[in-house]
């Protein structure tokens, strides 16, 4: 079915810029009839933080008052964001996608959870130890790209999902994070980059992330197809 790793199939690692660590263990993309195998466990984290973002190039800083700040000093940029409220509908027009969201944690064992197919496909599901879609910091949701019975997946169409698509998430409070997407990338399992994909950024960011390249001697996906998405100021 879906999912990522990097290093070796079923498993990923995913450090997060400001020194937190995000270790998810996924169950590994599987053939189309919908098998599939899971890699060793993961360890919890908290979601990723904000980090500060730059000055805004060209823009001059105010002169300071009598004992302020040095002239030099720029004023830190505001970047625009969202109090938490879980995901619960995501919402893409351009490919004709609306699916409601799970909330996937962490099993016992730990494990993450994965959407149950039942014979027509399984939703997509956020992972919960990602920011909220519209707090800062990349938001993590999940599909799979086939289904049982031959059916397509959730994220089966990614790949159509073009630069500049809106793509919106409600939330459980009754808003809705609308993101617009900036592009698209096709990683190997071998050589995910973790930081690229799930490290910090300075405002409230959106991942869209399925397997791809499905390779029939083995039954397994070797890459991971990921949507980098911005929220809309």
């Amino acid at each position: 079915m879906f999912f990522l790793n990097s290093g070796s199939r079923g498993s990923l690692r995913a450090p997060a810029a400001a020194g937190l660590f995000l270790l998810l263990t996924l169950a590994g993309c599987g053939t189309p009839s919908g098998t599939s195998d899971a890699g060793p466990a993961p360890s919890a984290s908290t979601p990723p933080s904000s980090v500060a973002a730059a000055p805004t190039p060209g823009v001059p800083s105010p002169s300071p008052a009598p004992g302020g700040p040095s002239a030099d000093a720029a004023p830190a940029v505001v970047v625009p964001s969202m109090p938490r409220s879980e995901p619960v509908v995501l919402d893409i027009p351009s490919i004709g996608l609306r699916t409601d969201l799970l909330s996937l944690g962490l099993r016992t064992n730990g494990s993450l959870e994965v959407p149950e197919d039942t014979g027509s496909g399984a939703p997509a599901g956020w992972y919960n130890g990602s920011p909220t879609p519209g707090q800062p910091g990349p938001s993590v949701i999940l599909g799979h790209v086939n289904a049982l019975g031959g059916h397509k997946g959730v994220f089966a169409d990614l790949r159509k999902l073009a630069p500049g698509s809106d793509v919106s998430v409600t939330r459980a409070d009754g808003s809705t994070a609308t993101f617009t997407v900036e592009r698209g990338a096709l990683y190997s399992k071998d050589s995910f980059p973790t930081v690229e994909v799930y490290g910090n950024t300075a405002g409230p960011e959106l991942r869209l992330i399925t397997c791809d390249g499905y390779d029939p001697a083995t039954g397994l996906f070797d890459d991971n197809y990921v949507i980098y998405a911005k929220l809309k100021a």
